[in-house]
């Protein structure tokens, strides 16, 4: 080999190796795995954007997002260790508790009532809860329509074994819904907003005066006790970006549909009635949730009582 060859592949050498230092130095040394539902606008907005990405990279943590179609699966992720952290409605949280899952309730966003309601077909003869004696709901079974159904029926004088619940998830009920194989669907946005616009699908009741309609942030509990830094940069992002997406909600609702296969103004509609503003739980929230619980045990839908100071951060009890 020539002195200029000899030169020439020292050259190659050392680059290469500073290539591959400098991306080893880029590699997060660790993963927050988000476990989140393509219909939970925020985070698909923040998946798209990076924008947690860049808070995470300068505590060398890199973030997995890892999509559920629905709550009680993301619980079952959290449960078995697939996910870190994860957002849900109301009840799934409670019949994973009531499972033997292990998390900690780490943040609620506000109430958002309206964004979660039983609808019927246009032309139904239906025109009232009450109506639904007898008659095949479709809901996913254990999220957070559940408690809506229950306590929808309740306020018309019914009881959960008045009606023939049928268990599909989203896609499926909309199926059946739109084929008459069931008469009405208990469904959250924007799925909902979806219904309503592209069918004409009519209200009978949401959430205002019958249910809060949480949604929670969970943590597995060991992730939660060592890592309180990361959750803390979740929050804040979460929040500045919730801020824009409020402020912003045409923009926002056009970065979102694409990803969610939805219209934009199905997505701006569903933005326009959820809540955006992570905070901890509080004991007035935890109580609420505490509520449903109970609600759930005395219907045995779930096996035992619950307490839901159990899946709080211990400073949180």
């Amino acid at each position: 080999m020539t002195v200029q060859r000899r030169h020439l592949h020292r050259v190659a050498l050392a680059a290469a190796l500073a290539f591959t230092m400098g991306s080893a130095a880029a590699q997060p040394q660790e993963l927050l795995r988000i476990g989140f539902q393509k219909s939970a606008s925020l985070l698909t907005l923040q998946k798209a954007q990076g924008t947690l990405e860049k808070k995470l990279a300068p505590l060398g943590v890199g973030v997995k997002w890892v999509e559920f179609p629905a709550g009680p699966q993301l619980l079952e992720g959290l449960n078995v260790g697939s996910i870190d952290v994860g957002y849900v409605g109301e009840a799934p949280p409670i019949f994973a508790q009531a499972a033997g899952a292990s998390f900690v309730y780490v943040g609620n966003d506000p109430a958002a009532p309206e964004a979660e309601a039983i609808v019927v077909p246009k032309d139904s003869a239906i025109r009232s809860v009450a109506d639904l004696r007898g008659k095949k709901v479709a809901l996913n079974k254990g999220s957070n329509v559940h408690y809506l159904l229950v306590r929808a029926l309740e306020k018309a004088g019914l009881a959960y074994t008045d009606i023939q619940p049928v268990f599909l998830p989203p896609a499926d009920a909309r199926a059946a819904f739109e084929k008459g194989a069931v008469d009405a669907w208990v469904i959250w946005d924007p799925f909902l907003a979806a219904v309503e616009q592209q069918t004409g699908a009519r209200v009978l009741a949401d959430g205002r005066g019958l249910v809060n309609n949480y949604a929670y942030y969970l943590a597995e509990r060991s992730y939660a006790q060592k890592k309180p830094q990361v959750i803390r940069v979740l929050f804040d992002d979460s929040v500045e970006q919730g801020r824009w997406l409020k402020a912003n909600t045409a923009r926002a609702a056009q970065l979102i549909a694409p990803i969610q296969g939805l219209d934009v103004p199905v997505v701006e509609r569903a933005l326009q009635r959820n809540q955006f503003g992570v905070l901890p739980v509080t004991p007035a929230v935890a109580a609420e949730q505490q509520k449903i619980a109970d609600v759930f045990h005395a219907l045995k839908l779930i096996p035992k009582p619950l307490r839901i100071t159990d899946a709080l951060p211990a400073a949180a009890n």
